[in-house]
């Protein structure tokens, strides 16, 4: 949940750009940056691969490109090869794109060039071997040049993806992934969709993206139409254990995916669950990859059906018949329960997640279903009902209305009191060190 920006006191040269650059933002008549360039900007001058969710016109493409030239500007290279590509979908968005390229590095000595389909060949074999710094390409026509050997990308600084969700419904997935794996691996990566809810974008974030930062500047409520979102409220961990081990006995499923925070949670779970007689793996961080990726093959094949997993672990996690996620933790943030849910519901298949909700994680859930206007369904399970039913006053977001301080347990408060009687009786008393009064004690 990304804040917003104060974008009426902000200007480009707010955001630390070269100076050439930001003569082509006056002649070009930007006046200010918009949400999504105040907020990817200076992520991307550091080098960061970001995941980014913004509608066309929100002026994503000058969010990428200007970054992307300051920092070849203020890193000059020598080696042979393209600098900087940038995939879109079409032909037409192809053209826009390389069109505002030129526009902003028009004070630069950077080249720039256009490659796509239904265009000459040869011609486009001879503008590479002018060595342009930045190409802007359909994913079709760059592969065909790979094949050729008449594209270098091996030194590739940065590479972007233009609207993602759009390339990857029109079939290009095996393509951005086959052209990917030609590239420089120590480059910068820059993901860019009009939606975060869609299965493939999450899926080529995980295989393209190394450690990013996810800034979602539009509405996240539809994609997940096929996935039946629900809540289970409970009163602590150990009834959190009893409620996922009935589930895991009781729900339909073919594959289940359990969500928890940390590693140590991930751990403790598989005991129990193994107890039950469940056939349960456990994926995270500190386990070494040869034993992930067997863990990842034993689910694949069937052998385990359940795998508790960190967010981590699971970032990469691509396996086909996930039908259940369940979220014994619930996540930090609503970017993080994205990710999580996109696990299920794939193509046409539908999908069930649930979320096992404590009194500490009201408000965490109850600020993720006002993120993605979502509403979760309440489930109660017969027989397995805890005293914790919500907060008895909720504001009008969602979150509890009582503050810590009104929550305070009788006890606590009761023995606030006897320490203000004490007091009072202490009044005019000098007060004896301990250490005085326990010499007298042993005299």
């Amino acid at each position: 949940m990304q804040p917003t920006p104060n974008e009426s006191s902000s200007s480009f040269y707010d955001l630390s750009l070269q100076e050439k650059l930001l003569k082509a933002v006056e002649q070009v008549g930007y006046e200010k940056p918009t949400a999504v360039q105040y907020q990817a900007i200076p992520s991307i001058l550091e080098d960061k691969d970001l995941l980014v969710s913004a509608e066309t016109g929100s002026g994503k493409t000058a969010a990428f490109l200007l970054p992307t030239l300051h920092n070849l500007l203020i890193r000059p290279s020598e080696k042979f090869g393209i600098r900087a590509l940038i995939l879109a979908p079409t032909r037409e968005l192809a053209q826009q794109t390389f069109s505002q390229c030129q526009l902003l590095s028009q004070f630069t000595d950077l080249t720039s060039g256009l490659i796509t389909g239904g265009e000459d060949f040869k011609k486009q074999q001879s503008l590479l071997r002018k060595n342009p710094a930045i190409i802007v390409a359909t994913p079709g026509r760059l592969l065909e040049l790979i094949a050729q050997d008449s594209i270098n990308i091996r030194h590739l600084e940065v590479l972007i993806l233009d609207e993602a969700d759009r390339m990857l419904d029109m079939g290009f997935s095996d393509d951005v992934l086959a052209i990917v794996e030609q590239c420089n691996k120590q480059r910068q990566t820059l993901l860019f969709s009009a939606t975060l809810t869609h299965y493939g974008v999450i899926k080529m974030a995980d295989k393209v993206l190394k450690n990013h930062k996810t800034i979602a500047l539009n509405t996240l409520h539809d994609g997940h139409d096929n996935i039946e979102q629900q809540m289970v409220l409970a009163d602590d961990y150990e009834h959190k254990q009893k409620l996922l081990a009935w589930l895991l006995l009781n729900e339909t499923y073919d594959k289940a995916l359990v969500f928890t925070n940390t590693k140590i949670k991930a751990d403790e779970l598989r005991g129990p669950l193994r107890g039950h007689k469940l056939r349960v793996g456990v994926l995270h961080g500190d386990m070494d990859q040869k034993d992930r990726n067997r863990m990842m093959e034993l689910f694949r094949e069937g052998t385990i059906n359940i795998v508790v997993a960190t967010d981590l672990a699971a970032r990469g996690l691509d396996v086909k018949g996930i039908n259940l996620v369940i979220n014994y933790d619930v996540p930090r943030n609503g970017i993080d329960y994205i990710h999580r849910i996109g696990r299920t519901g794939r193509a046409e298949e539908s999908g069930r997640t649930i979320a096992l909700v404590n009194s500490t994680e009201w408000n965490i859930i109850s600020g993720i279903a006002r993120f993605l206007k979502q509403k979760f369904n309440r489930r109660i399970i017969e027989g397995l009902q805890g005293k914790y039913n919500g907060p008895k006053k909720i504001k009008a977001s969602g979150k509890s209305s009582v503050s810590k301080k009104k929550e305070e347990p009788k006890k606590a408060a009761a023995k606030k009191v006897k320490v203000r009687e004490r007091d009072k009786k202490n009044i005019g008393k000098r007060r004896i060190p301990k250490q005085k009064e326990q010499a007298a004690e042993t005299e």
